[in-house]
């Protein structure tokens, strides 16, 4: 027998003992293991799953669902360290995912405007202005929303801005953020000069004399956001991210998709990890552009997961402008051009990109293994966009990427098939929906039936049961209005789809995370204008408390 030979009658011995200790430590862990952390029962549970819609109760182990089934066989399952909820009827869904935000900050010195009319008229506007530029000290930025009223008058401008407020940099955003009206104060604040150069993708534009009018356009009204964020110091910062994570969990939303512009990724995560967040956060990259060209390198250095729930991932480009501002198009030619029909409005925007510069987008998403999501709200973009797709590869590889069509109102029926074909999803904004009556523009219901993904992002204001509101009655084309059943889904399983996660959250389903909303009422029951009105009264996210408002019985 060598030194390492052992004689196999006390080898046996041996392995027959470690083999009943581990056998007993194993059945012992597996019944620590097999009593849930929470119990909720006595629910009407929505689980966004096809094959069980709704439940009754869920065991949660962890950060994941272990049932979801009958309230009497989950209930079976607790044990007596098991938290016990009795839901009392209580309407439950998956947590919102909102796929489509922007998380931007303020200057803590910046003044915001509050009209009575979310169309307000000039005057309105002008005596606002005035009121809080006496108010105000010197230096102070005045800022606030405008909408047709104001932006399709050209002779509201930079000099009628300065008549008001010359010592204040005056900014009148329209409410999509596509375009901007400033003072002279303002321009000198963000630095644009009279002979600035045009970003690609943006445009200042001009009087006659080559003056600037004050109006910037797309990335150029991008780049003057991004600079204003810049101006908000990291405290304050830190601030305004927590105050609207926490009004986030109290809507029920447990996770957000953020349209990274007016933070780049690694200031957005920097301040991420010191919030810290109470919800799952996907941070995109949506960098700026340069008269030479697209940043195609922001973000890139940034980690993809820096925290367990911050996740660096996916690129956006703005393909076009919106029927608002008409990419574009002059203020007076875009007043007749919406006035007379605002269906032209969507099948005659102009794009921000060439088809050279978008079929590069597409290789440079194949080349980084990166989600590509493109802002397409008219038809020509989509049409465009699908040609980009077909030129670079069409169904063989585009099939599974899911590139993503923000908005994509312009995707009219004979797009569709080739939507399809090559994989696209829709992330659809409801706020979106409650303006003039369309014919063809903002498919919801005939995309689902043909098979497109929809998702739900809010671009606006957070609360998502406005947005389901929306959704479901689709004010500019009630044909078209989805079920709330459906909404919910594209709010949550699709969302989670968008984003590449469907297997790990978006249902409420065993071994899915758990993150939930308990609602304050059933939202597929209550009359349509009630909806907006919802709260969570407790939210989960990955098993965990992040919002409880104390209104149920647990033991």
């Amino acid at each position: 027998m060598t030194r390492f030979e052992v004689p196999m009658s006390r080898f046996s011995g041996r392995l027959l003992v470690f083999g009943v200790l581990f056998c007993s430590l194993a059945l012992l862990g597996a019944g620590q293991q097999a009593a849930p952390d929470y119990v909720l029962f006595n629910g009407k549970i929505f689980t966004s799953g096809s094959a069980h819609p709704y439940v009754e109760a869920l065991a949660i182990r962890g950060e994941r669902i272990v049932a979801a089934d009958e309230s009497v066989k989950v209930q079976a399952l607790a044990g007596p360290r098991t938290k016990r909820i009795d839901l009392g009827g209580r309407t439950v869904i998956p947590g919102i995912n909102d796929a489509h935000v922007h998380l931007e900050l303020q200057p803590q010195s910046s003044v915001s405007l509050n009209f009575k009319d979310p169309n307000p008229s000039w005057v309105e506007v002008r005596d606002a202005i005035a009121a809080a530029a006496q108010k105000s000290p010197k230096g102070s930025i005045i800022s606030g929303e405008i909408l047709f009223a104001v932006y399709f008058d050209p002779t509201i401008n930079r000099e009628a801005l300065d008549r008001l407020a010359p010592d204040h940099p005056v900014i009148l955003e329209t409410v999509t953020g596509h375009a901007a009206i400033l003072n002279s104060a303002a321009l000198a604040k963000f630095g644009i000069r009279d002979d600035q150069p045009d970003p690609l993708g943006g445009r200042y534009d001009r009087a006659a004399n080559g003056k600037l009018t004050g109006v910037l356009r797309e990335y150029a009204a991008m780049q003057m956001d991004r600079t204003q964020a810049n101006l908000t110091s990291d405290t304050e910062a830190l601030l305004q991210l927590r105050d609207y994570f926490a009004r986030a969990a109290k809507f029920g939303i447990t996770s957000i998709q953020d349209m990274s512009n007016a933070m780049p990724p690694n200031r957005c995560v920097a301040l991420l990890e010191q919030t810290p967040v109470p919800i799952r956060v996907r941070v995109m990259r949506m960098a700026m552009t340069t008269p030479a060209g697209r940043d195609t390198e922001e973000g890139r250095s940034t980690a993809r997961n820096p925290s367990p729930l911050i996740t660096v991932s996916g690129t956006k480009w703005m393909l076009d402008g919106t029927p608002l501002e008409g990419t574009f198009i002059t203020r007076e030619a875009q007043r007749d051009l919406f006035t007379n029909d605002p269906n032209l409005a969507f099948t005659q925007l102009a794009l921000t990109f060439s088809a050279k510069e978008i079929e590069a987008m597409l290789r440079e998403s194949l080349e980084n293994n990166d989600q590509l999501m493109v802002h397409v709200s008219g038809y020509p973009s989509a049409s465009a966009m699908l040609d980009a797709m077909q030129a670079t590869g069409g169904e063989k590889v585009w099939t599974g990427r899911r590139v993503r069509f923000e908005h994509g109102d312009g995707l009219f029926p004979d797009l569709v098939p080739r939507a399809k074909q090559f994989g696209v999803v829709v992330v659809q904004n409801p706020t979106h929906l409650a303006g003039v009556k369309l014919a063809h523009a903002q498919p919801l219901r005939s995309l689902l039936a043909d098979g497109i993904p929809v998702a739900l992002g809010s671009d606006g204001p957070m609360n998502p049961y406005l947005n389901i509101m929306l959704a479901s009655t689709h004010p500019n084309r009630p044909s078209e209005a989805m079920s709330r059943e459906q909404a919910v889904t594209a709010y949550t399983l699709t969302s989670a789809y968008a984003e590449f996660t469907e297997k790990d959250k978006g249902s409420l389903e065993t071994g899915k995370l758990a993150d939930f909303t308990v609602l304050s009422q059933d939202i597929f029951s209550v009359p349509p204008q009630e909806l907006p009105n919802t709260e969570s009264i407790l939210t989960m996210v990955g098993g965990k408390i992040v919002y409880d408002a104390k209104s149920l019985s647990a033991h």
